[in-house]
């Protein structure tokens, strides 16, 4: 096979001349096929070299060197929005800019670096690239606890374009999708590596039975699911107020204003929830009982507010605050309320306070610390079916987001992504939320102060969006059967680290 021997050797010279940079511009390329972008094909170029340069290492070092600089560029740029969060209070935090881009590329880059080192061990290529494929998804799940965990952009979310591709995250949630993305686009550095015939079969093979698989189950999903609507009206509110303006103390009465004009713009007498987004209300209502009478005024006549807002509690001789969401009745009364319990690190805590300066804070410019909350919570409410909350980031943690022992029958997400602009912060944790959805088998309402706010069924599929700072009502019905039951709902994470194990010790068989 003369053309793949040639351009295999002309891929050699180009990338190991240059095998560290080359990495690290792999990384950048390769986050074109997540979200927003989608560029997917990219993925077929940028793993293939990447596990090229892999086979080309001559020590474990090495490896783990090759890996590292991809990891470091690529995280650096899937996670650039982060640093937007530090411009909003440019003068005091703009000087961390660089170095939260350096942190994200130079931490994160070690959950690539390490499966790389890891696949050295495996000499025969087709144990490299089980191996490697399987270390790389080990190390996205140990992401999720590590350091209270961050398990952002998992490599399955570049599937999210389409709705049936995403289906078989219900068995083998994100990280399962992960390891097929990964199989699927380092088999084409096979045949350039092995140069025969069998590792052109291996790929194509591979290719063709994954494509089939996934759109066959995916479509059959979709067809077969349950699309009538329910009679139960949510209310999506978005007012898009600028987090430069959103705590500023001239303009907390007018934001709280325009969240309850916007709320009862439209008639209300047929709605049953009315939703806020994170911290909507800047005043905390169980404090202050005539900021929770005005809100009687957005609230349906039979029906609940529900909105972010702060509450604080009484510990250690001092009052210490949570982000918290209230549900809300006509009358005035908190019916039940959940607790952020996975708090933002440096966000809404500072990690090791007893041992860095007194005047460090965190960005949310609280002066204590948040309390977190205990955990996933089922929430009763008569006649309805039961909701959950999450609070912000807590929807990215696969199979943390509701108690599957005691799940309840759909989910409200309440955000504010007004802290990245616009960015790919905000929809690539859209469509974390789709991900979440699917592999749970529950309905999410999200709704953001600024972002991107939408119904999301049981299937990952968008019913009704309120695009990103846009200012906006959207009155959506939740889908009749708004939760199902899943295999990844029920066994969780051990599916896909079983196909993991089975990766490893199938490399383990090649490799004797």
């Amino acid at each position: 096979m003369p053309f793949i021997k040639k351009s295999a050797q002309k891929i050699k010279q180009m990338f190991l001349a240059h095998s560290k940079l080359s990495a690290f511009i792999l990384g950048i390329f390769s986050v074109q096929a997540l979200p927003p972008f989608y560029t997917f094909f990219v993925l077929f170029i940028t793993f293939p070299l990447l596990f090229i340069l892999l086979n080309s290492a001559q020590n474990r070092r090495q490896s783990f060197q090759y890996g590292y600089w991809f990891g470091f560029g690529y995280f650096a740029c899937n996670m650039s929005w982060i640093g937007n969060a530090l411009l909003i209070d440019a003068e005091k935090f703009g000087w961390l800019y660089p170095i939260a881009l350096l942190a994200s590329g130079g931490f994160f880059g070690l959950f690539v670096g390490l499966p790389s080192a890891l696949s050295f061990y495996f000499k025969n290529i087709y144990a490299r690239w089980l191996s490697f494929s399987a270390f790389w998804v080990i190390f996205e799940w140990i992401r999720s606890f590590i350091f209270t965990g961050f398990p952002w952009n998992l490599l399955g979310s570049s599937l999210a374009f389409s709705d049936i591709l995403i289906q078989p995250a219900s068995v083998f949630g994100t990280y399962g999708l992960s390891l097929f993305v990964l199989l699927n686009t380092m088999a084409v550095a096979l045949p350039i590596l092995k140069q025969d015939k069998k590792s052109v079969s291996v790929m194509f093979a591979l290719l063709l039975c994954t494509c089939i698989s996934f759109y066959t189950f995916g479509k059959h999903r979709l067809d077969n699911s349950d699309k009538q609507i329910s009679d139960i009206t949510v209310r999506l509110v978005q007012p898009s107020i600028p987090q430069s303006m959103k705590w500023n103390q001239d303009n907390l009465k007018q934001n709280f204003a325009d969240y309850i004009n916007l709320s009862k713009s439209k008639d209300l007498t047929n709605v049953d929830f009315v939703v806020w987004g994170e911290t909507a209300s800047p005043f905390p209502l169980d404090f202050e009982p005539q900021y929770l009478q005005q809100i009687t005024q957005a609230v349906p006549p039979q029906g609940y507010l529900i909105t972010g807002s702060v509450r604080f509690t009484y510990k250690d001789g001092n009052f210490h605050p949570r982000n918290s969401m209230f549900i809300i009745n006509k009358s005035g009364k908190i019916v039940d309320y959940y607790d952020k319990s996975h708090l933002v690190p440096f966000g809404e805590y500072i990690p090791f306070r007893k041992y860095l300066p007194e005047w460090i804070r965190p960005v949310t410019q609280t002066i204590n610390d948040f309390l977190s909350g205990d955990g996933p919570k089922k929430i009763e409410i008569a006649n309805y079916p039961s909701l959950g909350g999450l609070i912000c980031y807590e929807v990215i943690f696969p199979h943390q987001i509701i108690n599957p022992n005691n799940p309840p029958q759909w989910i409200v997400n309440l955000t504010n992504d007004g802290w990245y602009g616009v960015s790919q912060g905000p929809y690539q944790h859209l469509v974390t939320t789709r991900l979440r959805a699917v592999e749970e088998g529950i309905s999410i309402v999200r709704v953001a102060n600024t972002g991107i706010s939408a119904l999301i069924n049981a299937y990952g599929q968008t019913m009704g969006e309120i695009s990103l700072n846009q200012s906006a009502i959207l009155d959506v019905n939740l889908p009749k059967t708004p939760s199902i039951q899943t295999p990844y709902r029920q066994f969780g994470n051990i599916i896909p680290l079983i196909l993991c194990i089975c990766n490893i010790l199938l490399a383990l068989a090649f490799k004797r």
